[in-house]
């Protein structure tokens, strides 16, 4: 098969989106339309992409996930000309797709069709095309009586015969590199907004007799674009349904898939159940027969099998098999927690580890600390790891056990099967299997209360 680039057109500026973000960076279950759109280009198997920017170019530039080519459109002045910008990139070999940033439901399938309908038919054009009830506002696709491609033709310059016309040019298309190039030569801007429209590339190419057609597509959501936050909601909807319908079929309970968002990135083993309100983000890989509790946020974490999951917050960390969490915990960011590890509610940890068999049950902090195997803490423990200039770590090590409202303040350590006792403020390293006291003794004052009435 000829080698594959795709073209994205991602210079607009969206202003009925009413908003100060560009268009295409708007997100969808935490990616950007565009990502999604390069992601689909990759899996039809194009090897280069560039995309077109204009409008606040470097934010577009700065959100884009992907290593890709940028060229710029300072003057929007139509689709062809933005794929003129890109005439360098497009080159005399091989093949093109031409895509839009603004169109996220685009599939990886059914560009691979289009791909392959292009070349298994010889033509030097392939337009992406589908049938919708009410065509209006996109171009029409044009046929003769033999059904025979004859032209694409924009809404505001069809005929009142060619608007009844119910097939409609997506603007996806696969070209013949060196055709689309010889053609942009010839794009005028002859039109009603005076415009290069890209589909008047076909007039030069269908003049010289080469072959150009539309391959309709059974599936019209895939090309629906977003020009309005009503169109992102709309379009957010279907590709809820599409993520949620697909980890439904590979053996994931949703108790409610209309109220559980699910990242495109994300992996779910089977016999796991999610309950409604869920989020979960990027890369999040959870294993089977997890329980995943309502209102719970989980963020590029990997959460090992049985674990159990109840309205907490998981960011950027890693949970092995048959831990509890929660619930209200809030697991931040490059912290590792082990096995038949209880971390209960109003428990916070920040950039730690945990070893197996540990219990922090309550009201706890634990930030930048090294915690080993069977630890309880008592409630009301804070890990002080902050002097107001640098973060210091906390070493506990296996079988200790840390008293109620004690303070760790970093940086300490606390040995091996060591005590701290409760209310204390742990300043020195605690030896094994001894207790650490630190509070001042208590003094019962007589009559205090009396007095002071």
């Amino acid at each position: 098969m000829s080698r594959l680039k795709a073209v994205i057109l991602a210079a607009g500026a969206g202003t009925r989106m009413k908003s100060k973000l560009p268009k295409v960076v708007h997100k969808i279950l935490g990616k950007t339309m565009i990502d999604y759109v390069i992601e689909a280009a990759k899996e039809a198997g194009a090897e280069e992409i560039c995309v077109v920017v204009g409008h606040k170019s470097e934010i577009v530039k700065k959100e884009i996930s992907y290593d890709v080519e940028f060229v710029l459109q300072e003057e929007q002045l139509g689709t062809g000309h933005a794929v003129m910008m890109a005439k360098d990139f497009v080159g005399n070999e091989g093949n093109v797709l031409i895509l839009f940033g603004d169109t996220p439901l685009i599939t990886g399938n059914t560009l691979t069709d289009m791909v392959n309908y292009h070349s298994n038919n010889n033509n030097a054009a392939t337009l992406l095309s589908t049938i919708v009830e009410d065509p209006t506002g996109y171009g029409r696709i044009i046929r003769d009586e033999s059904n025979t491609f004859i032209k694409s033709i924009e809404h505001k310059d069809a005929s009142e015969k060619e608007r009844t016309v119910k097939e409609i040019n997506s603007g996806m298309y696969c070209f013949n590199s060196h055709e689309l190039n010889m053609a942009l030569d010839n794009l005028t801007n002859d039109n009603s907004q005076g415009e290069y429209y890209l589909p008047d590339t076909l007039k030069t190419i269908i003049a010289k007799r080469l072959s150009v057609n539309a391959m309709i597509t059974n599936m019209p959501e895939d090309i629906l674009g977003v020009n309005s936050q009503i169109q992102l909601y709309e379009a957010s909807r279907i590709m809820q349904k599409r993520i949620n319908y697909k980890h439904m079929e590979n053996g994931v309970t949703l108790m409610n898939p209309t109220n559980t968002y699910i990242s495109k990135d994300a992996s779910i083993d089977s016999d796991t159940v999610i309950y409604p309100n869920c989020i979960i983000e990027g890369k999040t890989t959870i294993g089977s027969d997890c329980i995943i509790g309502p209102n719970s946020k989980i963020v590029n974490s990997r959460i090992v099998n049985n674990v159990n999951v109840e309205s907490s917050t998981i960011l950027d960390s890693f949970i092995d098999s048959n831990t509890n969490v929660g619930p209200y915990a809030y697991i931040r960011p490059n912290s590792r927690i082990g096995s038949n590890v209880k971390i209960g509610d109003f428990v916070e940890i920040k950039n730690s580890n945990i070893g197996n068999n540990t219990k922090a049950s309550h009201l706890t902090y634990i930030g930048d600390a090294d915690v080993g195997s069977n630890v309880n803490f008592g409630c009301g423990t804070v890990v002080v790891n902050y002097d107001g200039v640098n973060k210091n770590r906390t070493v506990i090590e296996d079988n200790a056990f840390i008293g109620c409202n004690t303070n760790l303040v970093s940086p300490v350590k606390v040995h091996n099967n060591a005590y701290t006792a409760a209310g204390s403020t742990i300043t020195k390293d605690v030896p094994e299997y001894s207790l650490g006291i630190g509070r001042a003794r208590q003094v019962n004052i007589q009559d205090w209360v009396r007095k002071k009435r």
